[in-house]
């Protein structure tokens, strides 16, 4: 992975993509949570400043709009490092200059994991995830377009906003039949004075009880 300090000089970047994932950050607050759709990640293999190698470039809705970037396709673009790196799971951000190099091929095997472009991201908020262990994650749904890795920001206190943790959770918006699909262990939220919330199956369940199992 390449390493570069956190300004804003802009760096020159290029590669073929892996997976488009959704950007999307939680905030979560004891029992209550709510979601933040900021766009989408762009997992490219190839070359970021001087070197080689495996980054993540997040880039606007617009963006994804225009360009309809996905797994295959060959991209190069201009982009910033993040400056909070608890907040985001790109390492650069602020992506300009977007050029599709080469377009991905037009046969797509049949998921899991499921590729190809990701749906725009009011698809992803109605229709609600699960929450998917991180094994599973990283062994079967990395390239995934269901799949997102989210940076998770928890107020602890809520008669003190400002003390708060971070920590970074996976979910999976895809079909409740897929074969890969693991929920792991139940979330567990830390909040004042020793106190914690466990975040039970039912939560996912009514989260995604509008969807039957291939949906």
């Amino acid at each position: 992975m390449v390493k570069t300090k956190a300004n804003m000089e802009k760096i020159a970047w290029s590669g073929r993509i892996v997976s488009v994932h959704p950007r999307i950050r939680l905030m979560r607050s004891f029992d209550e949570r709510s979601h933040n759709y900021q766009g989408y990640v762009l997992r490219l293999e190839g070359t970021i400043g001087d070197g080689p190698g495996e980054f993540q470039i997040a880039v606007r809705k617009a963006a994804q709009v225009k360009h309809r970037f996905r797994a295959g396709m060959e991209a190069s673009g201009l982009a910033v490092p993040i400056p909070d790196p608890r907040l985001e799971t790109a390492e650069f951000y602020n992506a300009s200059g977007l050029k599709v190099l080469k377009d991905a091929g037009a046969d797509l095997p049949v998921g899991p994991p499921f590729h190809g472009a990701p749906p725009d991201l009011e698809t992803y908020r109605s229709r609600g995830h699960r929450r998917l262990d991180a094994r599973t994650y990283e062994a079967k749904c990395t390239t995934c377009v269901w799949g997102c890795r989210m940076p998770v920001e928890m107020i602890i206190d809520h008669w003190n906003p400002s003390k708060k943790r971070y920590q970074f959770e996976r979910f999976c918006y895809g079909p409740k039949s897929c074969s890969f699909y693991r929920a792991g262990p139940a979330r567990k939220v830390p909040g004042r004075k020793g106190m914690s919330y466990t975040e039970e199956d039912w939560v996912d369940e009514d989260a995604t009880s509008h969807r039957g199992p291939d949906d």
